[in-house]
């Protein structure tokens, strides 16, 4: 009997992986892990920037054509093999491997997200105070220069705006000074901040007992973590509708300006928020697929979540945009100067809007409750599927009694201790460089490619269509197939190039220019997970006995085929098989 044969059979008798409860579960799990802070500070931004209500033409066209597609691929993946982001490979194309321990980087790279996590921690904790720290420029962390709600109220309408350019509000202050410590560069990584490093702690110790029993502990969190954001999210949007301003926020994010399709870079953009929001071509959504029964109809499952998704990304425009049109009359300034995008949107617009507000302590704490809960989801959810896919790799290891609590553990552990240094005085330059590159659209794109290129042209779309058929009883049209072999391909690639033509150095929205040697680094990020699949893939061949044409025959074959699908889709020889005959 060969090793293959072997491997397989150690593999079925190996006990422990667990499945979700009940399907309830894994759509929770799903959409608490695709709706996240993307959802909230990006695309509302993407909207304003991209055209207004124009911007929904290619987004939706994106999610059409990419977002469904790939979100079926994926999870199928998972569903069809019951393994993590490496072993799914193994079963179904060893050659292509290299993209589950491309997958696995990218996983490392997004844990230091949980560092947003304890910035929105730390705002809650001061949101109950008596009065909010970034609503005044009375503390000791405030400039000369720090202008609060107040005095934006009080200053005469004919204002020199050339006066107020050194000038800074006190949100600004608070997030900058009191809460980062900001130094002057990557260079000064300073003194870590002791109150960062224990919401940072909280923040890990809530992960692991949420995913310490694997998909048991997991499956039950999420009925509160993904549920609750949408409550948060109702409350926000009824009180931002209405604010005074509202509508004329609202006018800003939706009025369509046709002209914007026109331009390229339009067109990319929509492509990678649907990428970032659907979370594709990291692996996450093939984890999560494997915990389902073989039966589950994932198919249609694929179409209500990236519904959820897109639904929650437009209204999440609605509670920003009003909240921002409020701010905007409040200061009197014209609204596009107090539009913000990412950290800027959640730690210095928002809180400042809600800080004019009656009762805003209240609204304060709902709002970073929201934050919170959307980006736990997100975070337990990475940290388990890169959990789940080192103990598929070693079964016996991990999965016995005792010792995958333990792995948990460790990996917790060891994460918050090298996540450290984010929060130091200079820890916010690492995160934006991790953020730039770590989790870059062009390993992305690069991701897509192959896993279009493995399932389309090597393990072949009509087995692939049978899997699906003989899961969920529905077969796929010819739309998909289209898709997966010539369009998700072509346009990955496309966007990648136009990535590159379009590349812009990562920079600060202050005047510090980060050194030539981060720029180096960062890059070595991009390429650190997409050289993983060519580099494993030549590997393997070069490794391999037999001649070369056998060798390929071999990696580009399934191992076996679960026995629920004997019968159910056409004879293909396996890699057992190839290699008895050989």
């Amino acid at each position: 009997m060969n090793w293959l044969r072997r491997t397989a059979e150690r593999a079925r008798k190996v006990e422990g992986r667990g499945q979700w409860d009940s399907k309830r579960e894994f759509i929770l799990a799903v959409a608490g892990n695709v709706v996240g802070l993307g959802n909230v500070w990006r695309f509302p931004y993407l909207c304003y920037k991209n055209g207004g209500g124009a911007f929904l033409v290619p987004y939706s066209l994106m999610a059409i054509v990419f977002g469904i597609p790939l979100f079926l691929l994926e999870t199928v993946i998972g569903q069809y093999t019951q393994e993590g982001l490496v072993t799914c490979w193994r079963k179904m194309c060893p050659l292509a491997q290299g993209i589950g321990y491309g997958h696995l980087l990218i996983k490392l790279y997004d844990f230091t997200f949980i560092v947003i996590q304890a910035w929105a921690l730390f705002y809650l904790i001061f949101s109950f105070s008596s009065q909010l720290p970034w609503a005044s420029c009375g503390n000791i962390w405030n400039t000369a220069n720090c202008i609060d709600h107040q005095m934006w109220q009080s200053r005469n309408l004919t204002t020199n705006w050339t006066m107020l350019t050194n000038a800074s509000s006190s949100a600004t202050e608070f997030w900058e000074r009191r809460v980062l410590s900001i130094s002057g560069g990557i260079e000064e990584l300073g003194s870590i901040r002791w109150e960062l490093a224990l919401c940072l702690l909280a923040c890990w110790v809530f992960c692991y007992f949420s995913i310490w029993k694997g998909v048991r502990s997991s499956g039950k969190v999420v009925y509160f973590t993904a549920t609750f954001p949408y409550v948060m999210l109702l409350i926000l949007l009824v009180r931002g509708l209405t604010l005074p301003g509202a509508w004329e926020g609202i006018c800003f994010y939706l009025y369509p300006d046709l002209d914007r399709l026109a331009y390229p870079k339009v067109w990319m953009e929509a492509g990678s928020q649907v990428f970032f929001s659907y979370s594709l071509a990291a692996g996450t959504l093939i984890v999560l697929g494997s915990y389902n029964e073989h039966t589950n109809n994932c198919y249609k499952d694929t179409f209500w979540l990236c519904l959820l998704n897109s639904g929650t990304s437009f209204t999440a425009g609605f509670v920003v945009f009003s909240v921002l049109g409020f701010m905007s009359q409040k200061q009197r300034v014209p609204i596009d100067m107090v539009v913000e995008s990412g950290p800027g949107l959640a730690f210095i617009a928002y809180p400042q809007a809600t800080a004019t507000m009656p009762f805003p302590q209240f609204w304060t704490v709902c709002f970073f409750i929201m934050l919170i809960l959307l980006s736990v989801d997100t975070q337990f959810v990475i940290v388990e599927c890169f959990i789940a896919s080192v103990c598929d790799l070693f079964p016996k290891l991990f999965r016995t009694p005792g010792r995958h609590e333990l792995f948990v553990l460790v990996i917790c552990l060891f994460s918050y201790l090298l996540q450290l240094p984010l929060v130091s005085e200079g820890g916010l330059y690492i995160f934006q460089l991790i953020d730039f590159y770590g989790c870059n659209r062009a390993c992305l794109d690069f991701m897509a490619l192959f896993e279009c290129l493995a399932v389309g042209w090597i393990f072949g779309l009509n087995r692939f269509y049978n899997i699906i058929e003989g899961m969920t009883g529905q077969r796929p049209s010819v739309f998909f197939k289209l898709c997966w072999r010539y369009l998700i391909p072509l346009w990955s690639l496309g966007s990648f190039i136009l990535y590159l033509v379009d590349y812009k150095q990562l920079s600060t929205d202050n005047s510090y220019v980060y050194p030539d040697w981060v720029h180096t680094l960062g890059w070595m990020m991009v390429l650190s997970s997409v050289i993983m699949v060519p580099l494993w893939g030549i590997g393997q061949i070069f490794f391999g006995t037999g001649p070369l044409r056998q060798r390929l025959s071999i990696l580009c074959q399934p191992i076996e085929d679960p026995a629920w699908m004997k019968g159910r889709f056409g004879e293909v020889e396996t890699n057992v098989e190839l290699m008895s005959k050989s």
